[in-house]
């Protein structure tokens, strides 16, 4: 099964991304990651790698992120990891929601994923 990274620079926001899409998502593998390690705000390449390398069960991962440098450092994580893993280019809540249903199927792959995560940039909220 693919599975997803929650990248956020707050790790409360992560865990609570993480949970509404868990409630989706079934048994998706979604990691959260955020923070500064030390309690603040910011994110880490190196504990993103690790959610990466726990989310990852040979599918490959998706990682989602929610600002400017938590992209770099999941570029940066990715590059470090063994395992297959892409960004989506997508709104952290609701790319992480249609991510988690769409990682259920048997058939998902991490292109698949992903575009599901990405096809959430055009859902109108009114």
């Amino acid at each position: 099964m693919v599975g997803l990274v929650v990248v956020s620079h707050s790790q409360t926001a992560a865990e609570g991304i993480a949970e509404v899409a868990g409630e989706m998502g079934g048994e998706t593998r979604i990691e959260p990651v955020g923070g500064d390690g030390q309690g603040g705000f910011g994110t880490v390449a190196d504990d993103i790698e690790s959610a990466i390398d726990d989310a990852d069960s040979g599918d490959g991962v998706v990682v989602l992120v929610d600002l400017g440098s938590a992209v770099m450092n999941a570029e940066i994580a990715i590059e470090m990891s063994d395992a297959e893993a892409v960004i989506a280019d997508a709104p952290v809540l609701e790319g992480t929601v249609n991510a988690a249903v769409t990682a259920t199927g048997s058939k998902a792959t991490v292109e698949s994923v992903r575009e599901q995560a990405e096809a959430a940039r055009g859902v109108e909220k009114l």
